[in-house]
C-alpha cells in the first residue's frame, strides 16, 4: 500500500447519493490522516462516441461534459464543507469508472467509494464498480456503508498470515481515531496445519478454542510495540466469519477485512468473507489486499 506522505485519499463520484456519502467519508478520512483529497469522475461518454458538447440552440451550460463538471464541483464543495481544512482537487478523466479508479490506485493512500452507483447497479446491494475496485486496487479500498458508530471499535477480521496487512491497517486506523481494536477470528472447525489435512470427525472443544486462539495471537505478534496507544481485544469466535463480522459491525466505526482468505477462499479474486462483509456490514468497510 502507498504510504508516501503526499499520497491522496481518492474518492470516485458519479452524482449518486451513495457517492455523496463516500465524499463525506473521504473528506473525514483525509482530515484524520492529514492527506489531500482527490475527487475523480470517470467520464465514459467519449469512449461511446456520444456527443458531449452543448447542442446548438440549447441553453448555455448544457452538455454531458458540463454535467460532469457540475457534479465534480458539487462533490468538491461538499468535501470542503465537511472538512474545511483539507486540500481538495477535482478531475474528470475520460474512461470507464473502474478503469479510471484502478489507474489511480498505485499512487493513492486509499480509494473511497459508495456502495452503489447510478444506472443498472442501483439494484445491487454492493455495486459492480465497488467490487471490481476492491478486488484489483493496489491500495486499500474504503466502501461507505451504514454508519460509523461513534465510540465503537475498529474491527478487523483475522485468519492468520493472510490478514497481516489488514491487521496493520486496522491498527493504524484505530490509532488515528483514538479507538480500540477488536480482532475477530471466526472459525467453524479445527484449523488446518497445511493444505490437504484431514479434519477429525470428533474434536475437543476446549482444545479447539485454544488452537484458534493461538492462530489469532500469531496474527497480532508485535502489534503492541508498533502501536502502543491502541488497546486490543482479541476474540476467537465459534461462528461463520461473515456472520461474526456483520454482528461486530453493528457497534463498530469501521470493519477491516483482507482481500482473500485461507483454504478454499484463496482461489477467489475477492474472498467470499470480504465479499459477504461488503454486502452486509452496518458500518464502512475497508478491504486491504496483500501483495500478490
Amino acid at each position: 500500500m502507498n504510504s508516501a506522505n503526499d499520497a491522496a485519499v481518492v474518492v470516485g463520484v458519479d452524482g449518486s447519493e451513495p457517492a455523496l456519502r463516500a465524499v463525506r467519508l473521504a473528506a473525514t478520512e483525509a482530515a484524520r490522516r492529514h492527506r489531500p483529497l482527490r475527487v475523480v469522475h470517470g467520464f465514459i461518454w467519449p469512449l461511446l462516441r456520444v456527443p458531449i458538447d452543448p447542442v446548438a440552440g440549447n441553453p448555455p451550460g448544457g452538455g454531458l461534459r458540463q454535467q460532469a463538471k457540475n457534479l465534480v464541483e458539487a462533490a468538491v464543495a461538499e468535501a470542503r464543507a465537511v472538512s474545511p481544512g483539507i486540500r481538495v482537487t477535482g478531475e474528470i478523466l475520460d474512461g470507464e469508472a473502474s478503469a479510471v479508479l484502478l489507474g489511480e490506485s498505485p499512487t493513492a493512500a486509499v480509494i473511497v467509494l459508495g456502495d452503489r452507483g447510478l444506472g443498472g447497479f442501483t439494484a445491487l446491494v454492493v455495486g459492480s464498480v465497488a467490487i471490481q475496485i476492491a478486488t484489483h486496487a493496489d491500495c486499500p479500498v474504503l466502501v461507505a456503508r451504514g454508519q460509523e458508530h461513534a465510540g465503537g471499535p475498529v474491527v478487523v477480521g483475522v485468519d492468520g498470515a493472510a490478514s497481516l496487512d489488514a491487521v496493520e491497517y486496522a491498527a493504524a486506523q484505530a490509532s488515528a481515531r483514538g479507538a480500540r481494536l477488536r480482532a475477530v477470528h471466526a472459525y467453524t472447525h479445527p484449523a488446518s496445519a497445511r493444505p490437504g489435512d484431514i479434519q477429525p470427525l470428533v474434536h475437543d472443544e476446549a482444545r479447539l478454542r485454544d488452537e484458534e486462539a493461538d492462530v489469532l495471537a500469531e496474527s497480532l505478534v508485535g502489534l503492541a510495540e508498533r502501536h502502543p496507544d491502541v488497546p486490543v481485544d482479541a476474540e476467537p469466535v465459534r461462528a461463520r466469519p461473515v456472520a461474526a463480522l456483520t454482528e461486530a459491525s453493528r457497534r463498530a466505526q469501521l470493519v477491516v477485512v483482507g482481500g482473500r482468505g485461507h483454504g478454499e477462499l484463496t482461489g477467489l479474486l475477492l474472498g467470499s468473507v470480504s465479499h459477504g462483509v461488503l454486502h452486509h456490514s452496518a458500518c464502512p468497510v475497508a478491504v486491504v489486499r496483500s501483495p500478490d
